[in-house]
């Protein structure tokens, strides 16, 4: 199971298009209502979830993701319960993943200290302790990080990668014909 947390204030693409492809992929994917059960994107867009975080089961998960957006991600960020379920998962040895404004948050709570990371490009100085990335998207051991809206099916491939293989990625990539 992947989850997707979703707070006020979240860019939609970010967490939309992964979304989309992760579920063509046939991997199960919640969008966890951080800030509500309906989620207002900072485009305007608003999202029913499929669940509560207390609703998100650990034992269940592949992946925790945290889509950016500034708002969104400052909402994120000022839910300890954001924090712990990070920490949980690290724990655990599952994936975590972060695209735009979001790795920052990883970097704050310093899961990125030597690792290879990138985020959006007026962020990077928020990215303490990272080694930065000239990739749009960064892989690095259990952590995935994107860049930003323009990198969202970069990003959600690679997702699908992580959990379904090279194969998997390959062949959404080539259903949607995106090139």
């Amino acid at each position: 199971m992947v989850y997707i947390l979703l707070a006020d204030g979240f860019e939609e693409a970010e967490a939309l298009v992964p979304a989309d492809l992760l579920r063509r992929a046939g991997i199960e994917t919640a969008l966890v209502g951080v800030t509500g059960a309906a989620v207002s994107g900072g485009q305007g867009i608003t999202v029913q979830t499929d669940l509560a975080l207390d609703q998100v089961d650990l034992d269940k998960a592949q992946l925790i993701f945290l889509p950016g957006g500034s708002v969104g991600v400052q909402n994120l960020g000022a839910c300890a319960e954001v924090e712990q379920l990070v920490a949980q998962a690290v724990q655990k040895d599952l994936w975590v993943a972060a695209i735009c404004a979001a790795p920052t948050l990883l970097a704050r709570w310093g899961y990125l200290n030597g690792r290879k990371a990138i985020c959006y490009p007026t962020l990077t100085g928020k990215l303490t302790g990272a080694v930065l990335s000239t990739d749009n998207v960064a892989v690095d051991g259990r952590f995935i990080t994107g860049e930003a809206a323009g990198a969202a099916f970069d990003f959600g491939l690679a997702l699908v990668k992580a959990l379904a293989g090279a194969e998997k990625s390959e062949q959404i990539k080539n259903s949607v014909c995106y090139r």
